[in-house]
């Protein structure tokens, strides 16, 4: 069994096509997928899909392209949003510093917020850090000591401090099809050294196709392939690699191992 933890089944490339990729994924191993919110404003959508479909589980969180668009959502707003019983997490929310879309300090803000709301849920945080190690690390060590949370570092691309920071922390890591990418020499290192436990996979789809589709609309079941990279670079068989990365991923995500009657799993 795997689990692509990241996608946007809403998108405008994936969205009029979910029944016939989640059929795809399903006939590759790829039995649970979780559609990320990028608007809190579009929950209803998130919701319409996960009811819809029973191997979806969603998220509910402000992408910080989008930021600057909803600066002012309180973290009570985000975490009554996060009740509804297949909403299984918080974000993706974060830091982008490179087409900053959106200023620096309402990134920083509304980042700040989205903690605040992993934090009074207990659900976990999927966070979004491209072009902002140290403002990244500086934001999650400061907030680490107000008070513990649980997140993924998401599409993880960034130095390699900052993915031993995550862990240091007790972050999971995710990692997407840039993996497999042939100039992708120093994320996959980095990769090598996130200890095994730490470890998730996922498309970030309709974004980041992995090898052998690079170029193409990407879609859940091509988390398989990446997978399958991950595996050789970890030193692990792809059947290991996809149990280690499911086991992750209840253990993080607890509301869907509750969901899933696999609770035990999740303690372990």
């Amino acid at each position: 069994m795997l689990i692509d933890s990241h996608c946007h089944l809403d998108h405008v490339k994936l969205g009029d096509r979910v029944p016939e990729l989640l059929a795809r994924a399903g006939a590759a191993g790829v039995e649970r997928v979780v559609t990320i919110s990028t608007h809190v404003s579009r929950f209803e959508r998130y919701r319409e899909l996960a009811e819809h479909h029973p191997s979806v589980f969603f998220t509910i969180g402000t992408h910080p392209h989008h930021a600057a668009e909803e600066p002012d959502v309180p973290a009570a707003a985000i975490v009554e949003k996060a009740q509804h019983p297949r909403c299984i997490g918080i974000g993706e929310s974060g830091l982008d510093y490179h087409y900053q879309f959106s200023p620096r300090d309402v990134q920083q803000r509304v980042f700040r917020t989205h903690i605040a709301a992993a934090r009074q849920s207990g659900l976990p945080l999927v966070i979004h850090a491209r072009d902002a190690d140290e403002d990244m690390i500086g934001i999650l060590e400061d907030e680490m000591g107000q008070g513990p949370f649980r997140a993924v570092l998401h599409c993880f691309s960034s130095g390699r401090r900052l993915a031993e920071v995550g862990v240091a922390l007790g972050f999971y890591v995710s990692f997407s099809g840039i993996v497999t990418f042939k100039r992708s020499e120093e994320l996959r290192a980095i990769a090598a050294a996130v200890p095994p436990e730490r470890l998730l996979v996922e498309t970030d789809a309709p974004y980041l196709a992995p090898e052998p589709h690079r170029g193409k609309t990407n879609e859940p079941a091509f988390v398989a392939h990446t997978a399958a990279a991950l595996a050789d670079v970890v030193g692990l068989t792809a059947e290991e690699l996809a149990a280690a990365t499911t086991r992750n991923f209840y253990r993080l995500f607890r509301k869907a191992a509750a969901l899933d009657g696999l609770l035990s799993e999740a303690a372990a």
